[in-house]
Parts: structure tokens; C-alpha cells; sequence
């Protein structure tokens, strides 16, 4: 195998499509073809599923994770060399929406300042990002899951505190024996792969869901609390004024979800990996 086939696959992937990676290499869509076919005759497998969009196989992933290793180290190599001050490497890191609208944020500011990086962040739940990195879709990923994917190390940030809350007047509208009935109360998801209410009704013993309104946005889900949409389960971090001025309202007191956050990366001496992990870990001391 060589560099310009597996370009052509990490391009392949990220733009999804072969066009799209013969734009960014600045070839022909037969050229870039040509290089995948060369590169599944190398390895003696298919490496990309041909569709829209297209993705690797359980080979490609395998190399395009090689992929992205090597257009890190080539682009530090060439920096230290004195041929590449100018060049910027794209760093694909997943991170959870809740993340990304609280603690995360300061690592935006630090990266701001990094002439030789850009961030490509992929938002993905917690508790599935650790798929893109198994994938070799990242270099990075904010996970829940503590177990190193293979070739990555991981660490223990911290704990986000997630509260059940809902506006005064629905707790006032679906109330039941002086508390909240989680059988008629009106929830607010995330998305399908949001659990974290259902794990909730769950230890109460609620087995058949409630209403629910699915809200794919971090800002909007708290928006649709504060319009009194349903109820949910709100990072503390994300809450400014709402309880204290009774914008929003505890359904339950001492009733919380504290979720455990990795960061988890390659297991590579990287400078731009490692300032990233910096930036990560200073970030992270608002975590519990």
C-alpha cells in the first residue's frame, strides 16, 4: 500500500463520495478510483462500500485508522523539516452535544489559536462515540465508555450531573399523589439514542413511556424545557438561572444521573494530539 491510495481512502470517506475526495486531492474521480482499486488489490479486500455516502469496510476501517495516523505524522515530520509551518492538519474528534454546548467550549478558544490545526467535531452520544473511533473516523473522542477501543489509551475526565426538572406549571399539570406522574408526563429526548429518561422512569418503576418530543439540539432541548414542552434531563453545567427564579423546577429532590466521560485517543506520540489532551484536561475541571 502507499500514502497517495490511502489519501484516497481518507478522503473517500470524508467526503463521501469519489468525487468529492478527487476535489479535495485535486485529481480525477478515475484517478482516486484507480487508487482504491490498487489498494484493495494490495490487501486482497474491499475497502469501501461504493453508495451514498460511501463507507469503509471492517478492512477499510482498519486502514483508513492507519490513514489518519500517517497524515498526522507527515504533516509534523514536514514541520519539523521546516516544510509545512504553513500547512494545517484536520483533527476529527467526536463529542457529545452536552459537552459541546458547556465544558468543551474553552477548548474552542484555545484551539483558535493553533495556526496548525483545524477541528473537524463530530457529534455523537457518548455512549456510541467510541464507534468512530474504532472506525478511524477520529483521532479523538469524548466517550462514556471506559474500556480503551484497541490502540487508544483512555482517561477519566469527570462526571456530568444531569437533573430531572420541567417548568412549574407542567409539574403543577401532572402531578399525582404530591409528585410528578411520569406515566402521563410529557418527556423530551434528545434522540432514539437518548436513555437517559428512560433509565430514569425505569428506576421508577415506569414501564410504558410517556408522551415523548424528540429535540436533536442541546440549546433546543433546553429551550423546549423552558417552554414547558416535557421534562428531561438537563447537565447542571447547562442550567444558568432557571432554578433559583423558578424558570425551572426539580421533579424530584436529590434525584440525579451523574455520567462518567473518557477522553480517549491514539496511542501516539503526537504534539498536536498532545495539546489537544491538554486543552481537554483544563476544560474538564468543570466536570465533577
Amino acid at each position: 500500500m502507499q500514502f497517495e491510495q490511502l489519501r484516497a481512502l481518507a478522503a473517500i470517506i470524508d467526503e463521501e463520495s469519489f468525487e468529492g475526495a478527487a476535489d479535495v486531492l485535486r485529481v480525477t474521480p478515475s484517478a482516486v478510483s484507480q487508487r482504491i482499486k490498487a489498494l484493495e488489490a494490495s490487501v486482497g479486500q474491499v475497502v469501501v462500500r461504493r453508495g451514498t455516502p460511501c463507507t469503509p469496510t471492517e478492512a477499510g476501517s482498519v486502514l483508513l485508522r492507519m490513514a489518519r495516523q500517517v497524515q498526522l505524522i507527515e504533516a509534523e515530520t514536514r514541520a519539523a523539516l521546516g516544510q509545512g509551518v504553513a500547512a494545517r492538519t484536520v483533527t476529527p474528534v467526536a463529542v457529545n452535544a452536552d459537552s459541546l454546548a458547556t465544558w468543551f467550549v474553552p477548548v474552542l478558544g484555545e484551539a483558535a489559536g493553533w495556526a496548525d490545526t483545524t477541528l473537524d467535531l463530530r457529534v455523537e452520544d457518548q455512549d456510541h462515540s467510541s464507534r468512530l473511533l474504532r472506525q478511524g473516523d477520529v483521532l479523538g473522542a469524548i466517550t462514556s465508555d471506559p474500556a480503551p477501543v484497541n490502540g487508544c489509551r483512555a482517561e477519566l475526565l469527570g462526571s456530568m450531573r444531569y437533573l430531572p426538572v420541567a417548568t412549574p406549571d407542567l409539574h403543577r399539570r401532572f402531578r399525582k399523589d404530591g409528585g410528578a406522574d411520569f406515566t402521563r408526563l410529557p418527556m423530551i429526548q434528545f434522540n432514539a439514542k437518548d436513555d437517559l429518561q428512560q433509565r430514569f422512569l425505569q428506576a421508577r418503576g415506569v414501564s410504558q413511556p410517556p408522551p415523548r418530543h424528540l429535540i436533536p439540539s442541546s440549546e433546543g432541548f433546553l429551550a423546549a424545557l423552558r417552554a414547558g414542552l416535557g421534562w428531561g434531563m438537563i447537565p447542571e453545567l447547562q442550567l444558568e438561572a432557571d432554578l433559583t427564579d423558578g424558570t425551572l423546577v426539580l421533579l424530584e429532590e436529590d434525584a440525579e444521573e451523574n455520567v462518567q466521560l473518557y477522553w480517549q485517543t491514539w496511542t501516539l506520540n503526537s504534539e498536536r494530539l498532545n495539546r489537544l489532551t491538554e486543552a481537554i484536561r483544563r476544560a474538564a475541571h468543570l466536570l465533577r
